[in-house]
């Protein structure tokens, strides 16, 4: 019988909390994978109650982690750990499962054998004069015992991690020190504003998740219908245009990550309806078919109308000319989303306004050029 890895008290900033994983030997494993972790002699698998920061972990996953994401469960267990480390242990591949290398994303399964290496700490009290400096207004759009969706400012990462020490959850989670469970069901970009749900029961955010896997695979009936608003440079002449290209991740030299179309990536669809048009610009409505990672600015870069304060894929000399004229960020807004209630037979149908910001630059605009397309948006009125 092999020796179970022995536990040793740390300090609090080396712990992570309890996983609730049950003791077990690889041979307990045989039929639940299409292959068999690879361990090394004298390795076990044990409850991680605690990481070390000296030698190598191994967990395995139980049906209380099961269709967790791989960041989000290390996220929230390892404390006192940097969020950035935990990101890049796992992209560099010193995070394995079952022997092999997973992105960030990897949904784990039941059975699963989680190697984590060993990990450096953050100072605790870092950590806490961070969150005690992270303070952010998040509107609630709706809320009941399972559910809860929140206008997400622009510039807000939705988690830390990446180099943010902070994100939405986080916030979410120090004004609401009572809740039991509440866990991102998606995401946004950081600097992408609107309709950002959450679940605060496993049980919802399981059923939330599924949805929007169903919708990123060209979501059927049952999938979720997001719709966002956005301002592109150019004249978008088509009143409707169903946009189908595919979309291949890829690391830049600096190691920075970015999205090209590509026939080689993802099948990607985006339908967009033009709102309202003026000389320089476009305004529109995106209905994403599919979820995949920029998908909306992708397209519209290479169709050669980049949202307008895009500084990843956008007109980057246009962009600084636009910041002088007001516009401090991306002009792209999670307006609306329509999707089958988790608790229920209902349908759930959830707005957020566009920002005060984006909509004084809407009207700053119409103030200066003529619009030609779409009812027409007044200086001191809404869209």
């Amino acid at each position: 019988m092999r020796r179970l890895a022995q536990e040793r008290r740390l300090k609090p900033a080396e712990k992570c909390v309890a996983m609730a994983i049950q003791s077990a030997s690889l041979d307990g494993l045989t039929g639940q994978r299409l292959f068999q972790p690879k361990t090394q002699i004298g390795s076990s698998i044990f409850k991680m109650a605690e990481v070390s920061k000296n030698s190598v972990t191994q967990a395995l996953i139980t049906e209380n982690e099961h269709g967790q994401r791989l960041d989000n469960l290390l996220l929230k267990k390892c404390k006192g750990v940097p969020k950035s480390h935990v990101y890049s242990i796992v992209r560099s591949g010193q995070v394995r499962v079952n022997g092999r290398r997973v992105e960030v994303s990897y949904r784990l399964q039941s059975g699963d054998v989680l190697r984590i290496p060993p990990l450096r700490t953050a100072r605790i009290e870092q950590e806490v004069v961070a969150g005690a400096e992270f303070k952010v207004h998040l509107p609630i759009v709706f809320e009941d015992e399972g559910l809860l969706v929140v206008d997400k400012p622009a510039g807000i990462a939705v988690h830390g991690g990446s180099g943010e020490s902070f994100g939405i959850i986080e916030a979410l989670r120090r004004q609401r020190p009572e809740a039991h469970f509440l866990e991102l069901a998606h995401r946004l970009d950081r600097e992408t504003s609107g309709i950002l749900l959450l679940g605060k029961k496993r049980s919802v955010l399981l059923a939330l998740q599924e949805m929007f896997r169903t919708s990123a695979l060209g979501g059927g009936r049952q999938g979720a219908d997001k719709r966002y608003l956005v301002l592109v440079c150019g004249r978008w002449m088509d009143p409707l245009r169903n946009v189908r290209l595919p979309l291949l991740k890829y690391l830049q030299a600096s190691g920075e990550r970015r999205v090209r179309v590509s026939e080689e990536g993802k099948t990607a669809h985006t339908i967009f309806r033009l709102v309202a048009r003026w000389e320089r610009f476009s305004l529109l409505e995106a209905q994403l078919k599919t979820g995949r990672t920029h998908q909306i600015r992708v397209h519209l870069a290479h169709l050669g109308f980049p949202i307008a304060g895009d500084e990843k894929y956008g007109d980057f000399a246009l962009n600084k000319a636009l910041s002088r004229e007001g516009l401090k960020r991306m002009f792209l807004h999670a307006s609306r989303m329509r999707l089958p209630h988790p608790l229920g037979e209902r349908e759930l149908m959830v707005e957020a306004a566009l920002p005060a910001a984006l909509q004084s630059f809407v009207h700053s605009i119409s103030a200066k050029e003529t619009q030609d397309y779409g009812e027409k948006v007044g200086v001191g009125g809404s869209i």
